[in-house]
């Protein structure tokens, strides 16, 4: 691994290309397939050999994972060398001989053993575990140090991660990103742990320069904050992840931030998931600017951008979805992953138009193609919806707080029509008449859909409704209507609308 990001080598697209499938000829052969029952299987079924990875072309010889692949032999995809095969490893025998076999076989078990388990969290399937070896625990350590180099972070500065205590990458990545870069971290589990009043005397009491966690809670916290008149002048960046950051989050953000007296705050979005076992910063982007989009580690992973329909590549800077092959995991380990993320600016290998970083970056929003399916199982009142569309259409609506869409039937009768409420939060000094006015408008002319009721809600009772310190993440779509009928009295066909988590 490189120690640094801004020395990697200014190499053109096809000489990166080419060194990233020698590194992963290397890595299936040596490490992937003697020791994956899984991808033995995968590739022998396919009758592909890595050797014959010469070309970009070729890497469509071999399948793809699927989340649901994973989650019906999570255990398959864990490493499980088997022990008589390491002892003859090359570099095995030469650390016995040099260093003793006691010392040989600890190496080993750094290597191999998993020591750590993240997970899913279960928003289109059950929660799927992905385990770390030490190895995985330094990587994670490594790219976590480039997040805080991208993000202009300087090892005098103090954080406050209000990322929950749980099982979740967003959580550790913090962390190891805190000890490897060198810098003083104060995890407080966020609102489940301490709730929003033990986040608002941490922030008073140390006076953070740098604030990590969820767009929701972070939004919750900082209201609150204005609301009991805690001051946060040293406060200078904004660290999100676990959620997508629409234009309109990170602008309400900013003013939240401006009101609790800060000065110039950067919100730095990162992105992540479970199987990538790393997430992936941006640079800091003055107020209105273009944002750089997801700076990545090629040493680290190889990506790929694909048609979600057909699965064949798209040319760079075009919409796809985002393909993921690890080349360096140990634990857990994943080839071709289908991410089911749509990322619509695509992937580009221009140099970075704000620190000059010729790294590949991801560019443009990012969406789940599980949101469209989810949405488009129910022709709700005939229109086909987005859900990612209109997550961005109501996070953008000026003075609209936090918001949650609520599905029901109505009358709570089985065999009513759809009913579809919409419950908000309006921040201070907005007229309430006017902001739902700009919301049916909006809604209706972006989505097609209007909701049959807008609820404004005071600051407690948005966050009891979004679970806000009960929840890993803050439900802003709930699914209320019956999960079944009677059999005497059956209601017509409608799809359900699967809980956002």
């Amino acid at each position: 691994m490189k120690n640094t990001l801004q020395e990697w080598p200014r190499l053109p697209e096809s000489s990166l290309r080419a060194w990233q499938l020698t590194k992963l000829r290397q890595y299936l052969e040596r490490v992937v397939l003697p020791a994956s029952p899984y991808y033995r299987r995968t590739f022998k079924a396919a009758g592909f050999h890595p050797q014959q990875l010469r070309t970009w072309e070729d890497l469509q010889r071999i399948p793809f994972t699927t989340k649901e692949g994973v989650a019906n032999g999570m255990l398959d995809f864990v490493l499980q060398p088997e022990a008589h095969a390491l002892a003859r490893r090359p570099s095995t025998i030469w650390h016995a001989l040099r260093h003793g076999p006691h010392a040989a076989k600890a190496a080993l078990e750094r290597e191999y053993r998993p020591i750590l388990l993240t997970s899913t969290t279960g928003r289109s399937c059950e929660p799927v575990p992905f385990t770390y070896t030490q190895r995985d625990l330094d990587v994670l350590t490594e790219q976590g140090r480039r997040i805080m180099e991208i993000s202009g972070a300087r090892k005098e500065m103090r954080m406050l991660n209000l990322f929950p205590f749980a099982p979740h990458l967003a959580f550790w990545q913090t962390h190891y990103a805190g000890t490897g870069f060198g810098v003083f971290v104060v995890s407080t589990g966020g609102g489940k742990t301490l709730g929003t009043d033990g986040n608002l005397r941490l922030i008073r009491r140390l006076q953070p320069d740098v604030l990590i966690g969820m767009p929701t809670f972070l939004y919750h916290v900082l209201s609150e904050a204005v609301q009991e008149g805690v001051t946060c002048p040293k406060l200078r960046k904004i660290v999100l992840g676990g959620e997508k950051v629409p234009e309109g989050v990170a602008k309400k953000l900013r003013q939240l931030a401006w009101e609790i007296g800060a000065g110039r705050v950067d919100i730095l979005p990162t992105y992540g998931f479970t199987e990538a076992k790393m997430a992936f910063p941006q640079c800091p982007v003055p107020e209105g600017g273009e944002m750089s989009g997801y700076h990545l580690s090629p040493d680290l992973g190889l990506v790929e951008m694909v048609d979600p329909k057909t699965g064949r590549p798209v040319p760079n800077d075009e919409p796809g979805e985002l393909v993921f092959t690890s080349l360096v995991a140990r634990g857990s380990v994943v080839v071709r992953y289908r991410t089911g993320d749509l990322i619509e600016g695509g992937l580009t290998f221009e140099p970075c138009p704000h620190c000059g970083r010729v790294l590949p970056r991801l560019r443009g929003a990012i969406s789940r193609l599980s949101d469209v399916r989810e949405m488009r199982l129910d022709k709700l009142k005939g229109t086909l919806v987005d859900f990612n569309r209109l997550e961005h259409v109501l996070d953008n609506v000026d003075r609209l707080g936090t918001w949650q869409l609520e599905l029901r039937k109505a009358n709570d009768d089985p065999l009513e029509r759809d009913e579809l409420i919409l419950h908000v939060q309006a921040m201070e000094g907005a007229d309430e008449s006017h902001l739902r006015s700009v919301i049916e408008k909006r809604m209706t002319a972006e989505t097609e859909l209007h909701p049959d009721r807008v609820i404004f809600h005071e600051a407690g009772e948005m966050r009891r409704l979004q679970g806000v310190g009960t929840e890993l993440k803050e439900q802003r779509v709930v699914d209320h209507r019956p999960k079944e009928t009677k059999a005497t009295q059956p209601a017509p066909a409608a799809p359900a609308l699967a809980p956002h988590e």
